[in-house]
C-alpha cells in the first residue's frame, strides 16, 4: 500500500481548514490523541480538535518533513506544525508569536484509511515559544523551580 497519499491529504485535512476533509481519511470511530488533548473518538471529534487549532492559529499548516513509513498494518510520518498564535487557546490568550513544532504521526491503518492516530510532540517547546514557560536558564526558569520547591540551579 502507497502510504504518502493517505499522510499528503492528512495533510490537507489540517492545512486546508475544512473539517470535512477528514472523513476521506479516517474512519468514523477514530481514535485520536496529542499531548494537548485527552483521547477523542470519531470524525466529528477530530474535527472540532482541529477547529480549535485553526481558531488559536488561522494560519497553522501542516508539511512533511522526512520519510514515511509503513508496514501496511502501521504508518508512521514525520512532519511539522507551524503557524502564528493570533487567537485564544484554551486559557491562553493570543500571543502573537510562531510556533513551529516538529511531530511525529503514528497511526494503525484500516483498510487504507486511518483507524487510530497518535501524534508526538514536544508541548514543552511549543509552550516556551508561545511564552507560556520559560525558557532554560532564565531567570523565570529559576524562579517557576523556587515556586515549585526545586531552589536554584547554578
Amino acid at each position: 500500500m502507497e502510504i504518502n497519499p493517505l499522510f499528503d491529504a492528512w495533510e490537507r485535512a489540517w492545512s486546508g481548514r475544512d473539517p470535512g476533509a477528514f472523513a476521506a481519511v479516517c474512519v468514523e470511530a477514530v481514535h485520536y490523541e496529542d499531548p494537548l488533548t485527552p483521547p477523542l473518538v470519531g470524525v466529528d471529534a477530530l474535527a472540532g480538535h482541529a477547529r480549535r487549532l485553526w481558531t488559536a492559529a488561522p494560519d497553522a499548516r501542516v508539511s512533511t518533513t522526512g520519510a514515511r513509513l509503513s508496514d501496511g498494518t502501521f504508518a508512521c510520518a514525520p512532519c511539522r506544525v507551524a503557524g502564528t498564535h493570533t487567537g485564544p487557546l484554551g486559557r491562553v490568550s493570543a500571543t502573537g508569536r510562531a510556533v513551529d513544532v516538529h511531530a511525529l504521526v503514528y497511526a494503525e491503518l484500516d483498510d487504507g484509511r486511518f483507524l487510530r492516530v497518535r501524534v508526538f510532540f514536544d508541548a514543552y517547546a511549543a509552550a516556551m515559544a508561545l511564552g507560556v514557560l520559560p525558557k532554560p536558564g532564565t531567570a523565570g526558569e529559576r524562579a517557576l523551580l523556587m515556586l515549585r520547591g526545586f531552589g536554584i540551579r547554578g
